[in-house]
């Protein structure tokens, strides 16, 4: 049997210590320098395909995944660099979910193999991200599922952004695209901005 390569693991390990979960969603610049300065050269050679050898097991996926995923918002807020590997780590979530990979994590760690589908710019990736924190929630431990419930809203808010705009509008000033006068409106209302 193919074993997770240990610097996988220590991903999991770093992302999942209980010493960081609160800072996952916030902007901490000593977090963000702390994953640079230890994971940055993962970032690129991921970023490169050297560490597609990860995707063999479940635990090796959800790292990569973090890799591609996560830790590039850590390590480049505003700039592009922050969403270049998106499109791929999407498409290694597809991949990954029909080997049943996610079902062989524990719930947690499904909500990080789960979200690059809820950063995705398509609609149809928000649908399916929508319907797989629900199946999450519902299958949440009953003394943890509020905090589940948590992450199944904020699928649904990123999901409405989507069908409402087909993309994040608070990304468009970084990307160089032009804001339309309805996403503007949307940008100046209290919450409106997502990763």
């Amino acid at each position: 049997m193919t074993s997770t390569p240990p610097e996988a693991l220590s991903v999991l390990a770093f992302w999942f210590d209980p010493a960081h979960t609160a800072k996952w969603f916030q902007s901490d610049p000593a977090f963000d320098a702390q994953i640079r300065e230890q994971f940055g050269d993962h970032v690129d050679a991921a970023a490169a395909g050297r560490l597609n050898h990860w995707l063999t097991t479940p635990s090796g996926w959800l790292a990569l995944l973090i890799v591609l995923d996560q830790f590039p918002r850590n390590i480049y807020r505003n700039d592009p660099r922050a969403w270049r590997q998106d499109l791929r780590a999407q498409q290694m979530v597809v991949s990954g979910l029909d080997e049943d990979f996610d079902r062989q994590l524990p719930p947690i760690q499904r909500v990080f193999a789960y979200m690059p589908l809820q950063h995705a710019e398509d609609i149809g990736l928000q649908h399916r991200c929508v319907q797989l924190f629900g199946d999450l929630c519902n299958s949440a431990p009953a003394n943890e599922r509020d905090h589940y419930t948590d992450f199944l809203d904020y699928a649904r808010r990123h999901e409405s952004v989507i069908a409402r705009f087909g993309r994040f509008p608070h990304r468009n000033a970084v990307l160089g695209r032009a804001t339309t006068p309805e996403e503007k409106a949307y940008l100046a209302e209290p919450g409106s901005g997502f990763s």
